[in-house]
């Protein structure tokens, strides 16, 4: 699969193009600093996928799009941004994925498979990424989207989220949590863990009655025969 990175910031257009090297199948056919150089590149190589960045300068990410109605095959676009508000928008433009700044490995990947698959439920995608658990800090209060974090424990009076390398402490309780992420992507496997559906690579039985869940970064977590009846659900995702 070919893809066009466009950023006017190099960092931000080096990054994921290092996130889509690691999957050999892809193969990044351009990088852009604007606009204009994304119209061309695109017209040049017709890939299939397409990182854009929404504020640049003369020409933004939209404008790009509209430049480009004449293209005979435009590509799956995902737009990489460091602002949630323009989220909406960009699923009126029928893009497969919205990333916040900095972009983690695991929803890079997550928007390369739906560009495979070709298929997207952008409501869903669209109401995951509204959705964020909002971080307090001493100096600072910030967010992390639901649909960047990979599983919860619970520590004591906070929880923990584990998005990509990152970790994060929320002050509130799993049962909070579980209340809060009910109908979303989220199954709670244990007492102390709840984890998302969509990083779930693989179960495998115990003698215990258990399960192992393997992530698809490697972390193993337990579901116990407690949470058993979510199985199903796991399943069918």
């Amino acid at each position: 699969m070919r893809a066009i990175i466009v950023d006017d910031e190099q960092l931000s257009r080096q990054r994921i193009r290092r996130l889509l090297e690691e999957d050999a199948q892809m193969r990044v056919v351009a990088e852009c600093r604007n606009g204009y150089e994304a119209v061309r590149a695109v017209q040049e190589h017709q890939p299939e996928l397409l990182f854009l960045d929404v504020e640049m300068p003369q020409v933004d990410g939209f404008a790009v799009l509209d430049m480009l109605r004449e293209v005979r095959r435009l590509p799956h676009v995902v737009f990489v941004t460091a602002f949630d508000r323009y989220a909406v928008q960009a699923f009126e433009v029928r893009a497969i994925d919205y990333l916040l700044k900095p972009v983690s490995r695991e929803r890079v990947a997550e928007a390369v498979r739906r560009a495979r698959s070709g298929t997207v439920d952008q409501r869903a995608a669209l109401t995951s990424l509204l959705k964020r658990f909002t971080i307090h800090n001493a100096d600072r209060i910030y967010f992390v989207p639901y649909a960047d974090v990979d599983w919860i424990e619970a520590a004591g009076n906070y929880v923990r989220l584990h998005a990509g390398d990152a970790t994060h402490l929320l002050r509130s309780t799993m049962h909070a949590v579980e209340e809060l992420l009910a109908g979303s992507q989220f199954v709670r496997i244990h007492r102390s863990t709840i984890v998302n559906i969509e990083r779930i690579r693989e179960l495998r039985p115990t003698f215990a009655g258990d399960y192992v869940v393997i992530l698809r970064n490697d972390q193993r977590l337990t579901l116990s025969r407690t949470y058993r009846t979510v199985l199903a659900r796991i399943a069918s995702a």
